[in-house]
């Protein structure tokens, strides 16, 4: 405190920090759109390879399976993530993976399953498989979608 004519004032203290322009150009360069609206030639969905990974790991998974309906729930979650995560692996990048997996017990009847979408037609897609054994069967669709 200064005294100056019997008065007391506090005195004051301030801080200034000047903005690190560099910083601040680095955070505003990674947040930038890139404005891609179409995926480039060799990431786009492509259902051919696509469904070739699907039957794959259906072959892989579902060779020596037995339909038990109280292990159906769980081997349904982990095809589809494994699926997921194959699909991931092949580089669709900007692409939403949508993977639905459908198992039945195989009785001779017969099974249809639909599914509709409103997508961009030159962009998104899907594909599905059907995998059979004497014990079940596995329907795999998966859509491709791509983020703008």
């Amino acid at each position: 405190m200064s005294t100056r004519t019997g008065l007391s004032i506090p005195s004051v203290g301030a801080s200034f920090a000047v903005p690190d322009v560099e910083a601040d150009a680095e955070k505003s360069a990674e947040a930038e759109n890139t404005y891609i609206l179409r995926p480039i030639f060799q990431q786009r969905f492509r259902p051919s390879t696509v469904k070739d990974c699907i039957h794959d790991v259906l072959k892989e998974e579902l060779t020596n399976a037995e339909y038990i309906p109280e292990e159906m729930p769980q081997l349904t979650k982990h095809l589809s993530e494994t699926i997921k995560d194959k699909l991931k692996e092949m580089g669709f990048d900007r692409y939403k993976m949508v993977v639905q997996v459908v198992i039945g017990e195989q009785r001779g009847e017969g099974v249809f399953m639909a599914a509709r979408c409103f997508w961009d037609a030159d962009t998104d897609n899907y594909v599905h498989d059907v995998f059979m054994n004497e014990s079940l069967f596995c329907i795999v669709a998966a859509f491709g979608c791509f983020y703008y």
